[in-house]
This record gives structure tokens, C-alpha cells and sequence, in this order.
């Protein structure tokens, strides 16, 4: 029982992948949030701790819910994966998310019982995400609209993350909290994009990766522009505590690793040059967060 989950975890949610990513997310949030409501200390560790710990559960859902979403296509076109090969069932995998729930449940109520109304919220948009929004036929043939309509979930759990500042104090955000909110929308683009592009021979029948759909260069042209309208929004937040300067050093940094990734994987495309868009798409996210978060202190 212990391996399997194991497998699973390993396979579809590698915990220590997304901790850090997480970890970095949830911290940013928490303090830009203080940060931007002129708090002068950091927040309480608890704001912090609940903050993680829910949106690491988020994150566990989505990939639960894509699960169930995709349980046909996976069957059909991806027997190799947990679900379709019988290593994990719907059903267990159903009680986790329902478990992890609860977990988030209980951490909302300890902090603040209106946290908990938010995150209903989040559970109807996750529950239209399931679902396709009732119009999978649509968004399937639409598929801007599909990367838009499911990456709207980044900044409400961005919104999650920082309530856990916010709510117990008993103020409203700031409103300068809608740049990070921004940057956590095009970042989740970034990595979606980032995660779905290939080489033709890596190519898989019946599954749309954003090199199949929009073709190889527009893909990377996306990758690219999602990444800089992420910096905007970086950017932005940074302006408002008072350190534009560094964090766009710091952003050009990165964007130029990115540029000469993209540009060695456009002349010379392999599975190698692949990978390191989707990497790259990982640390991107992770050290534009770690920047904000360090600003929020600093500043």
C-alpha cells in the first residue's frame, strides 16, 4: 500500500518538486500582503504554516481533479499512467482529496471562520474545472480559452495564500496586491506552456501539447510572453515596496536564461532542449517568488 502511493506520488505529484515551489509561492504571498498593508514586522508563523499547508493541498486536488477529468483520454491514450494501469483507483483517490479538504477546512476555521467561506469558493472553481465549465466540447476547441478558464484558479489561490495574512487582521487587501495576483496568473501559464512542449517524436497520439496546437515556435513565442507579462506583474508588486530596481536586475537575469533556452531549443530542437524549457519554467517561477519575498523583507 505504502509503494504504490509512493509510485503514485512520485509519478504524478513529486512532493519534492512542488514543496519548494509551493513553499516560495506561499511565503511571497504572505508577506508582499503585509508588506503592502504597511506592516512593519513579518506576519505571525501560523499565517505562514496555513498558508503552505492549503495551498499544498490546492495543488494535490488539482492534480486529483485532473485525474478524474482526464480518466478517458488517459485510458484511451495513456495506459501507462496510475489510474488506467490500476496502481491507484478513483475512489482512494476521491478520499484523499475529500481528506485533504477537511485538513483545509480545519486551518481555515483556526485562523479566521470567514477564511472559510473563501475557500467554498475555491472548491466550486475547482469543482467547474472538473467539469469543463459544462462546455468541454467548447474549451476543447478553443484552447486559449481552455488555458485561460483553468489558469484563473492561480490567482484566487494566490488571493488564499495572502488571506491568511489579511482576514485575521481584519482589514481587506490592498489593492497594489492585484500585481501579484497578475504575476501569479501568466506564471501558471508558464509553467502549463513550459510543461507541454515537444519534439515531434515525443509527440503522443491523442494528447494536445501547445507545440501541437499552435506549432513548436508559437509555442515557445508563448512560453516567452507569458514569462514577461509574469516579470510585469513581478515588477509592479516590486515597485510598490520600494525595490523596482534589484528585482528587475534580477527578472532580466532570468529572462535571459530563458531567451537563450528558448533560442537553442528553436535552431536545434531535442528531448534534452525540451526538458530545459519545463525546468526552466520551475525555476522561473520559483526565484521570481523567492524575489518578492525577499524584497517584502528587505524593503
Amino acid at each position: 500500500m505504502t509503494n504504490r502511493w509512493q509510485l503514485y506520488q512520485r509519478e504524478r505529484f513529486p512532493i519534492l518538486t512542488y514543496a519548494p515551489l509551493i513553499a516560495a509561492f506561499s511565503f511571497s504571498a504572505v508577506s508582499v500582503s503585509a508588506y503592502l498593508r504597511g506592516q512593519g514586522v513579518l506576519p505571525e508563523a501560523r499565517g505562514f504554516l496555513v498558508a503552505f499547508i492549503s495551498v499544498f493541498l490546492f495543488f494535490l486536488q488539482l492534480r486529483i481533479a485532473d485525474e478524474f477529468k482526464d480518466h478517458e483520454d488517459d485510458a484511451r491514450f495513456r495506459p501507462y499512467r496510475p489510474v488506467p494501469r490500476g496502481l491507484v483507483t478513483l475512489p482512494e483517490l476521491g478520499t484523499l482529496s475529500a481528506a485533504a479538504a477537511v485538513i483545509q477546512l480545519g486551518l481555515a476555521l483556526w485562523v479566521k471562520p470567514a477564511l472559510a467561506l473563501l475557500l467554498i469558493f475555491m472548491w466550486a472553481y475547482l469543482g467547474l474545472m472538473r467539469k469543463e465549465f459544462f462546455v468541454p466540447r467548447w474549451l476543447k476547441a478553443h484552447p486559449v480559452a481552455y488555458l485561460w478558464s483553468h489558469m484563473g484558479i492561480m490567482p484566487l489561490i494566490a488571493l488564499y495564500a495572502s488571506a491568511c495574512e489579511w482576514l485575521p487582521a481584519g482589514f481587506m487587501p490592498a489593492r497594489a496586491l492585484v500585481w501579484f495576483l497578475m504575476a501569479s496568473f501568466f506564471n501558471g501559464i508558464v509553467i502549463e506552456i513550459g510543461r507541454k512542449i515537444r519534439i515531434p517524436e515525443d509527440e503522443e497520439h491523442g494528447v494536445e501539447t501547445y507545440s501541437v496546437l499552435w506549432g513548436r515556435r508559437n509555442a515557445v513565442l508563448s512560453w516567452l510572453g507569458a514569462m514577461l507579462l509574469a516579470a510585469t506583474g513581478i515588477w509592479l508588486s516590486a515597485h510598490r515596496i520600494g525595490l523596482a530596481g534589484p528585482v528587475a536586475g534580477w527578472l532580466a537575469v532570468l529572462m535571459l536564461f530563458a531567451l537563450s533556452i528558448a533560442w537553442r531549443f528553436l535552431h536545434g530542437p531535442s528531448k534534452k532542449r525540451a526538458k530545459r524549457i519545463e525546468h526552466m519554467s520551475g525555476l522561473w517561477t520559483l526565484f521570481t517568488y523567492l524575489a518578492l519575498a525577499v524584497a517584502s523583507i528587505v524593503g
